[in-house]
């Protein structure tokens, strides 16, 4: 078994597919004992009529956001589920969301949150800072209340509002 060959069918085939999503044609790829064709060009630029873009796309991260707690006695401990749905890597993520009155986190995972209670700002640490196109990634923590076990109202990350999922 040669994996490198493997290896290099796939990246072949990643390749094809990223130039079929383009509108391009892929620049012939051949694999071990084959010839590419001789019509594998590739376009110069964009094929006519079609729009070019004006700016770069918005800054910002295309997300929804999934919450969910468990309560019981004076304490909570809530799981947030992160999806990017954009079409583009979000790195050195912020996620931004008002705290009900009364709670104030005592601890949490895979994300450092600050302050503990009022708008609270969560930041990937360790492992957890990327979150790739169709990627989600799990974090949470455990905070103390004083009756109020009630979800935060909104998200933002990195300045740009989620959907609730």
């Amino acid at each position: 078994m040669r994996p490198t060959s493997s290896l290099l069918g796939v990246a072949a085939a990643a390749l094809t597919l990223a130039a079929a999503r383009a509108g391009v044609s892929a620049p012939g790829t051949a694999s071990a004992g084959t010839t590419p064709p001789s019509n594998s060009a590739v376009p110069a630029g964009p094929p006519s009529g079609s729009p070019v873009p004006s700016s770069p796309p918005p800054s910002g991260a295309a997300c929804t956001v999934r919450y969910s707690a468990y309560t019981w006695d004076t304490y909570l401990t809530s799981s947030i589920t992160i999806t990017n749905t954009g079409v583009t890597t979000i790195t050195s993520w912020r996620l931004t969301f008002p705290l009900p009155p009364g709670q104030r986190i005592t601890t949490g995972w895979n994300a450092v949150y600050s302050p503990s209670s009022g708008t609270v700002t969560a930041r990937g640490h360790d492992d957890h800072v990327t979150i790739g196109p169709g990627g989600a990634i799990a974090i949470g923590f455990v905070a103390d209340h004083t009756g109020d076990t009630g979800s935060p109202s909104s998200f933002t990350l990195n300045g740009t509002p989620c959907a609730l999922g």
